[in-house]
């Protein structure tokens, strides 16, 4: 979409990846694979591969609070990155019980029912309180992305049937507290309430200073379904959150629906997974955010909504780099 913009604006593409397969570098002109590190390891990889070639802007997807603190070395060498540079903040994005907290303080949105955990007394005790205020009940890392680690809890299903049909997101208490109390401490873990009505993932750019100049809320509309909506209370959303937290270029928020009420679920700094069924909207955000950072001028967008759509898969001719 950046290079299929607009305005004919040519573009060169540089793109790595630690699998050379990878289908993101059948998009580059040129690609390079990177090597498995972390830290500031993988961020001296960043700066000698941007260096070496000339980029003019670097879109991070790894690793992209660790490079949040080296922007200024990459801007010695001319190039400019596409990250919220607000340290404190991508901090709290990037850990749910620090973000929560932050939400909390500004009452911007509505938050579920939640506990932290560290050990299985913990989790017995998050889980009954909720189930006492007639939640179901879900867990999910504090440290996760997408459904990484996330499981719902629901007792009375035919474990057998279950072994012999697809892999599910489904757990037991008891299976849950069986695996918990193996260790005597474990990694944050978020009990929560279950929502169960409506998800809405809300795309949304801005300029370098937050201020809010798109929004697309796309729900969850059935299987592969997907439905682009003027809900105006997603809308209202995605405006108290630039306002707020001021996040640059690309973001997404997550809400989900229970009982009526929508409730955050996310903030993700960055494009989304489905971003390119929102840009169905008439809204290119990946180009647009590229000029945002160039420095050009971006207007406020007008979406079209009230699009209803899906994707098919299809086989791809591999490049070989």
């Amino acid at each position: 979409m950046i290079r299929n913009n607009e305005d004919g604006m040519p573009f060169t593409l540089y793109g790595t990846h630690p699998n050379r397969m990878h289908m993101s570098l059948q998009a580059c002109d040129h690609a390079e694979v990177e090597p498995a590190v972390t830290g500031s390891s993988y961020v001296e990889f960043c700066l000698d591969f941007c260096d070496r070639n000339r980029i003019d802007v670097f879109i991070p997807r790894w690793n992209m609070y660790d490079i949040a603190k080296e922007v200024r070395r990459f801007e010695e060498r001319g190039t400019k990155v596409m990250v919220c540079q607000d340290l404190s903040l991508l901090e709290k994005l990037i850990d749910k019980e620090k973000f929560y907290r932050s939400v909390e303080a500004t009452g911007i949105m509505t938050l579920p029912d939640y506990q932290v955990v560290n050990t299985v007394e913990q989790f017995r005790a998050a889980y009954q309180q909720l189930i006492d205020k007639g939640h179901n009940v879900c867990i999910k890392p504090t440290k996760s992305e997408g459904g990484s680690g996330f499981r719902v809890i629901e007792n009375g299903r035919d474990r057998v049937q279950d072994l012999f049909g697809p892999i599910n997101k489904y757990m037991a208490f008891d299976e849950v507290v069986h695996l918990l109390e193996q260790v005597d401490r474990f990694d944050d873990l978020m009990v929560m309430e279950l929502l169960e009505g409506y998800e809405y993932s809300i795309d949304c750019l801005a300029d370098p200073a937050g201020k809010l100049i798109a929004a697309v809320p796309r729900r969850k509309a059935g299987g592969r379904l997907r439905a682009l909506e003027q809900n105006e209370e997603m809308l209202q959303i995605a405006k108290r959150v630039a306002e707020t937290y001021k996040i640059p270029y690309n973001f997404n928020i997550q809400m989900k629906y229970n009982r009526g009420v929508p409730k955050l679920l996310e903030i993700n700094p960055r494009m989304s997974g489905g971003l390119h069924v929102s840009c169905l909207s008439g809204v290119n955000f990946p180009y647009l955010a590229v000029k945002l950072i160039l420095g050009m001028d971006v207007p406020t967008q007008e979406p079209t909504y009230g699009i209803l759509a899906s994707h098919v898969e299809q086989p791809v001719h591999m490049k070989r780099f």
